[in-house]
């Protein structure tokens, strides 16, 4: 859990733009799918799937310079993945290119009797043309998300996207989002109470680890789900069982709820005032260096990392991640696309044309690979020297 990959009982996942030999200065891969991302950015595959529940393939997508889709919920079924918020959990689609993560839509979409919330109707596949209009496109971008910490260089590209939009004849206004102010911690709340629920099933007698504590069943309970569970995991079961005591209920997840109602209102207010896609950041700035990540709590880090991208899941939106460019630090900066419920199609359109524009192709990666090498080797040729 997290948006880092950093706490994973295999490991840290190291982002592959990282210098390679470096065993402590290199950055996250984001999260909480980042094996999956790095899978895609290192070539070892063309598509990989993730799990999205605040923004865990978008973010990582975006710091691995690859594709992140998350579709609308209900649109992919969510049979076979570990529930973490039901209500928000979508299986998202990581690729080089945004035709392949269309493609994979096309495969994965539709109804699913082992799934009730997936959608009845079949569901109509779509190849994306190869010339892309964007003439009669309304977009919109939020005031709300100049966020805290922005980075001047996120600023900047995404600046310049809305310019460069404009400029092929789009139409591009600012809209209000206004309580994208209160969404964090109407997240973390909602977060937390589903997590303390559906953590509850393993309990070492049908699911996951069992301890070989057998003192008594309470005993092996408490020792299975202390093994089991990390500080990250156990802190957010904790937290979820206090917003959903009796005397808590009301005052937090209830409230939780009436806000969630309100966000997704704002989207559809933006959406029915003509405003076909939003165009926003991804993440604040570039990948973190590890030790500065884990050198705050994993709540916080969190919070900032999804402030761009838990509102699409509370609302059950689609939203896309596009690689935009390179940091001065060269590492991968993405931008956000975010959609009507079930306008896949024209979603992805305006994403494979800004892809076209940004011109980012995934061999920027191994080129700077082959540079990192070279890097690493003259500097332990000049180390041995002195």
């Amino acid at each position: 859990m997290g948006s880092g990959s950093t706490d994973g009982i295999f490991g840290p996942v190291k982002n592959p733009w990282s210098a390679i030999d470096d065993d402590s200065d290199w950055v996250i891969t984001g999260g909480s799918s980042g094996g999956s991302a790095v899978a895609v950015s290192c070539g070892t595959c063309s598509v990989a799937l993730g799990s999205d529940t605040g923004g865990s393939t978008r973010n990582p997508a975006s710091h691995c310079g690859v594709v992140g889709l998350k579709p609308t919920y209900g649109l992919v079924s969510r049979h076979g993945l570990i529930p973490l918020v039901n209500s928000m959990d979508v299986p998202g689609i990581l690729t080089r290119y945004v035709d392949d993560a269309a493609t994979v839509l096309g495969v994965l979409a539709g109804h699913d009797p082992l799934d009730s919330t997936t959608i009845q109707n079949p569901f109509q596949t779509f190849t994306l043309p190869d010339v892309i209009d964007v003439t009669n496109l309304c977009v919109g971008i939020p005031k709300e998300y100049h966020a805290p910490g922005l980075s001047t260089e996120t600023l900047s590209l995404w600046s310049k996207t809305a310019d460069l939009l404009e400029d092929a004849g789009a139409k591009v206004v600012e809209v209000s989002l206004p309580h994208t102010r209160y969404s964090i911690v109407c997240y973390h709340v909602l977060c937390t109470a589903d997590v303390a629920s559906n953590m509850a099933r393993f309990d070492g007698l049908e699911y996951g680890h069992r301890s070989d504590v057998e003192d008594s069943t309470e005993a092996m309970y408490s020792a299975t789900r202390r093994e089991g569970f990390n500080d990250v995991v156990r802190g957010r079961i904790l937290s979820g069982n206090f917003f959903l005591l009796k005397q808590n209920y009301e005052k937090y997840f209830l409230k939780a709820q009436r806000v969630r109602r309100l966000i997704a209102d704002d989207f559809k207010k933006v959406f029915r005032s003509g405003v076909d896609v939003l165009l926003t950041p991804t993440t604040l700035g570039d990948a973190t260096l590890y030790l500065d990540f884990i050198g705050e709590d994993n709540r916080t880090r969190s919070a900032e990392e999804d402030v761009f991208t838990q509102c699409a899941n509370m609302a059950g939106i689609p939203a896309i991640t596009v690689p935009a460019g390179l940091s001065v630090r060269g590492l991968p900066l993405g931008l956000q696309f975010i959609g009507q419920a079930f306008c896949e199609q024209q979603l992805l359109s305006v994403a494979k044309w800004f892809e076209k524009q940004t011109n980012f192709c995934p061999i920027e990666f191994y080129r700077h690979l082959e540079n990192m090498k070279v890097l690493q080797r003259n500097s332990k040729l000049a180390s041995s020297l002195q």
